[in-house]
């Protein structure tokens, strides 16, 4: 029996993350790659050391993303069956690296650097990890990276359920008119990078009307048909 890898991508706030983790509770044998906290904790690093985010930005593709990676000793290490970022031997908290300022600092860097190395990184990545695993991908450019994935799903949700669903992870610490401008600026900035983008093989899951991470996961399961069940 051959394993399979399921890329996930989608709108901001949409429940990605936690559609991934519930997913990976579902399927046997499964690790979870967050390919989106990897970016993140590369762009906290430079970030962390002094870097404006303008200054990246400008520099375009001299601006390679696996040598920043290289440069700040990131790692990936397997953990419950996900991969977890750490910097010099140092875990980095998802906390940390979901800054608002981190989320734009992606989405404003992420379309506009050379992210050709990292992408064959994150190719050779997922081909070690499907030789012992099923493997979900989390991130964006999924197909970009990893063009055979045996299925790419793309998560959504109206903009009125994602501001609510933000405004309950973020605990009150933003207002809701500012977690929807933030919302709505880093819409622009993914789709202005191609982030939002379909493939002929994407399939689409709307999860405006689920009430609960398990409804959302059931509408992905009922696409996916592993090995085992043909």
């Amino acid at each position: 029996m051959s394993n399979i890898v399921i890329g996930i991508e989608g709108l901001v706030g949409a429940g990605k993350t936690s559609i991934c983790r519930k997913l990976k509770q579902e399927l046997p044998n499964t690790v979870l790659l967050n390919g989106g906290n990897l970016y993140r904790t590369i762009v906290y690093a430079m970030m962390q050391n002094g870097n404006k985010l303008e200054e990246l930005k400008n520099q375009g593709k001299n601006l390679d993303i696996k040598e920043m990676m290289d440069f700040f000793n990131i790692q990936i290490k397997i953990e419950n069956n996900e991969t977890i970022m750490y910097i010099n031997n140092n875990k980095i908290s998802e906390e940390a690296i979901q800054s608002k300022e981190a989320s734009i600092a992606v989405s404003t860097i992420g379309g506009s650097a050379d992210n050709r190395k990292l992408f064959i990184f994150g190719k050779k990545l997922i081909d070690d990890l499907k030789e012992s695993y099923n493997v979900i991908v989390s991130g964006r450019s999924v197909m970009k990276i990893y063009p055979n994935c045996d299925y790419h799903f793309f998560i959504t949700a109206e903009l009125d359920e994602r501001v609510r669903r933000k405004c309950i992870q973020y605990k009150n610490k933003e207002s809701e008119k500012e977690i929807r401008e933030n919302i709505i600026k880093r819409d622009e900035l993914q789709k202005e990078a191609g982030f939002y983008d379909f493939s002929p093989n994407t399939i689409e899951i709307d999860v405006t009307k689920c009430k609960s991470v398990e409804e959302s996961v059931n509408l992905v399961l009922n696409e996916i048909k592993l090995p085992e069940m043909v």
